[in-house]
């Protein structure tokens, strides 16, 4: 069964990825990381909880070790609300140190507590919300067994011809001027596949990732259909329903390597093509031309 996250829900945040992760949490689009706004310093902190309901449980959970971030994060447990869309399953959240407890009842988009940085987290992930949705009797606790989710709203594909100049950068990433936001605030937008689609995941970092808003097709039989995914003619991978899996491929910034491409949906002013990159530096204002080779024409 495939729950659908309606626009009440997505409209709190800028932006969202139902694929763009190394954990198997997000295989097949079963769990969507939800990004608040950003404050001046490019962090923020408040958690808006996607839903109103109330919180069955919250616990200290181990977080893989890092070098950068604490071996522990925060697991919320939210009964919806039986008003709203999600009554009667459960909510989980991750990556929010609690200011809430057992028994509390929360509005949608009140806050859970403060986003937390830990060792579930690249250093180049901006803080978010880990959402996953289960049946009452699943187990909630599993890292992995959320329901597939649908989004309720539409995402407008971006065409982009893998150029932009630099407009920001940190430590691990670079962010392009380009594709721009057309209407920012107004919807959702994604890199537009050559065939159609947005384009969803670390591409080509985490294993896979997701093509959004183009029905999949089917076979003869009614099954859904294996199709190849390809950006500016350069092969990305096979999708097999929505679900990506990317070749064995690498992306390349004015023809050098770099780590890959974040994909994501977004409506905040400062969307644009995300470089990741520990590996170079890029300055602001300069051009770049990315690419994507396979193995084969390396």
């Amino acid at each position: 069964m495939a729950v659908t996250l309606p626009e009440s829900v997505l409209a709190q945040y800028e932006r969202f990825s139902l694929y763009n992760s190394p954990y198997p949490a997000h295989d097949g689009g079963c769990a969507i990381d939800l990004y608040p706004g950003t404050l001046a310093d490019g962090r923020t902190t408040a958690a808006p909880s996607p839903v109103a309901g109330t919180v069955r449980e919250t616990r200290t959970v181990r977080a893989p070790p890092k070098p950068y971030a604490p071996e522990h994060d925060h697991l919320i447990l939210i009964d919806p609300a039986a008003s709203g869309p999600l009554a009667g399953l459960t909510v989980r959240v991750l990556h929010v140190e609690p200011s809430v407890a057992a028994g509390d009842r929360v509005e949608r988009g009140e806050s859970l507590g403060r986003l937390v940085r830990a060792g579930f987290f690249a250093p180049w992930v901006d803080n978010h919300l880990h959402v996953g949705v289960r049946d009452p009797d699943q187990n909630p606790y599993r890292a992995s067994g959320s329901l597939p989710l649908e989004l309720g709203v539409s995402v407008r594909p971006l065409e982009w011809d893998g150029t932009g100049r630099v407009v920001s950068t940190g430590d691990t990433y670079a962010v392009l001027d380009s594709p721009a936001h057309p209407d920012p605030g107004a919807a959702f937008v994604g890199v537009r596949a050559d065939d159609g689609g947005v384009l969803d995941g670390g591409l080509p970092h985490y294993d896979g990732g997701g093509l959004l808003e183009r029905p999949a097709p089917v076979d003869t039989a009614g099954a859904p259909a294996e199709r190849v995914v390809s950006l500016n003619g350069d092969r990305l991978g096979v999708a097999d329903g929505r679900t990506i899996a990317w070749d064995d491929a690498t992306v390349t910034a004015n023809g050098e390597p770099i780590t890959g491409l974040s994909l994501f949906c977004a409506r905040d002013a400062d969307f644009g093509a995300k470089l990741i990159c520990p590996e170079r530096s890029f300055e602001r204002g300069e051009l770049v031309r990315v690419r994507v080779r396979s193995s084969d024409e390396r």
